[in-house]
């Protein structure tokens, strides 16, 4: 019996977004479980209903983005990764983050792995050095550099995300998915992946684009004063936000 799977990354607090992919995920039942690739928070300030959504729902796995763990560290008193403005909008986005939450954001493991019939898959926010740590974007990546970094794996397929446009490329070892952001685009499209494993190992991906209404989401930077504000809303919605102006 086949396998189908949703893989989605990189929600970056847009609770419109992530309603609106949930949605639609709910409606096919035929989808047995979701996987998330990290970055739940951070940019978007929606932090405490992207929590509360995602925490209502009963089929959906996690691992912790960079945001994450850099609010993680603010909030556990450890230096974070993150520096000048970055910093005191993650610190702001601590600031407002409901206590409430604070025990899952530090349960996020850093990854995961699943088995569906037969194939391994293996699923990080973006791909580690020897020491655990993230290694800087590649935005040039080839099947052949994806094939060196997980020369040690196992894995048949490998789901990242951090990177946030869509990667599919197939090599000889192995599938490597990244589905997209979710949250952060330049149009008011939320983005997933479906995964579906046949009953003898065969794969098939298919990339899901769903419409949302953002316009609220996108003149809340303002309303609210979260921290360098022009900057996101420029560089990861493509400054949408001025048509509503």
């Amino acid at each position: 019996m086949e396998k189908k799977i949703a893989i989605i990354s990189d929600i970056h607090g847009n609770y419109s977004a992530l309603e609106a992919v949930c949605k639609e995920i709910d409606a096919d039942d035929t989808i047995e479980h979701i996987y998330c690739l990290g970055d739940l928070i951070g940019i978007g300030y929606e932090t405490n209903k992207v929590l509360n959504l995602i925490l209502s729902h009963d089929k959906i796995s996690y691992v912790m983005g960079n945001h994450d763990e850099a609010i993680i560290d603010i909030l556990a008193g450890r230096e974070p990764y993150s520096r000048k403005k970055e910093r005191e909008h993650h610190e702001w986005i601590a600031a407002h983050l409901d206590p409430q939450y604070l025990p899952f954001l530090l349960s996020l493991p850093t990854t995961l792995s699943a088995e569906y019939n037969g194939k391994h898959l293996f699923l990080v926010h973006y791909h580690l050095d020897e020491k655990g740590t993230f290694l800087p974007v590649d935005y040039e990546p080839t099947e052949k550099k994806l094939d060196f970094l997980y020369r040690a794996s196992n894995a048949d397929i490998v789901c990242f995300g951090h990177h946030h446009v869509i990667h599919h490329f197939k090599t000889k070892k192995r599938l490597y998915l990244n589905p997209g952001s979710l949250g952060c685009f330049h149009k008011p499209l939320a983005s997933y992946a479906i995964l579906t494993i046949g009953e003898y190992g065969e794969m098939n991906v298919a990339f899901r684009e769903v419409p949302y209404d953002n316009k609220d989401f996108l003149l809340g930077y303002h309303r609210l004063n979260v921290p360098d504000s022009d900057y996101f809303l420029k560089t990861f919605h493509g400054n949408q936000h001025l048509k509503y102006q």
